[in-house]
């Protein structure tokens, strides 16, 4: 689903993982989770008409269930299970990586720039488009916005990895490793 490959979904781990699968169904619009209930999960009927009536606030309920319904049926319980976990710790300010796509970058010098991260994880197609970003607010380590697009994360501080976060729903753990 999707217009472009760059908004596509797919069914494959690999193309799409479970956590950015999660959250597509997760952020579908408010008027299409009742159709996208019935269509695209098991759920029973009666339980599909209730969630998709839902409307306000409640309506997060029916995305939920929607998001773990079709991430069950297609990466299975587990990883629904943890998609579910990693996005409550990532909108819940928590740390926890479980689930998050992970991004690996090596580490050639005591640090690295943001911008360089954020191509990495294909949050941005160029140096300039994030740095762009960054300017604009939309780049946060940690939880932690940045304005300075010059900005630069210690090589130390990569070793354990760190959220790396572009706008409110795109999301990846970053873990930095000495080449060799």
């Amino acid at each position: 689903m999707g217009k472009t490959a760059q908004g596509a979904v797919w069914l494959d781990a690999g193309l799409t993982p479970p956590f950015a699968f999660w959250q597509f169904w997760r952020n579908t619009p408010d008027h299409n989770v009742g159709r996208f209930l019935d269509l695209f999960t098991d759920l029973p009927m009666d339980t599909c008409r209730r969630l998709g009536a839902l409307e306000g606030a409640e309506i997060a309920e029916a995305k939920m269930a929607l998001a773990d319904a079709v991430t069950t049926l297609v990466h299975g319980e587990e990883a629904a299970a943890a998609a579910r976990s990693a996005a409550a710790s990532v909108f819940g300010q928590g740390e926890a990586s479980e689930g998050l796509p992970e991004v690996r970058v090596a580490l050639d010098g005591p640090d690295i720039a943001l911008s360089h991260l954020l191509v990495s994880a294909g949050f941005a197609a160029s140096g300039k488009a994030a740095k762009r970003l960054i300017e604009e607010g939309g780049a946060r380590v940690d939880g932690a916005a940045t304005t300075d697009p010059h900005a630069r994360v210690d090589a130390a501080r990569l070793i354990g990895g760190l959220r790396l976060s572009a706008g409110r729903k795109r999301h990846a753990w970053v873990v930095g490793h000495h080449p060799g």
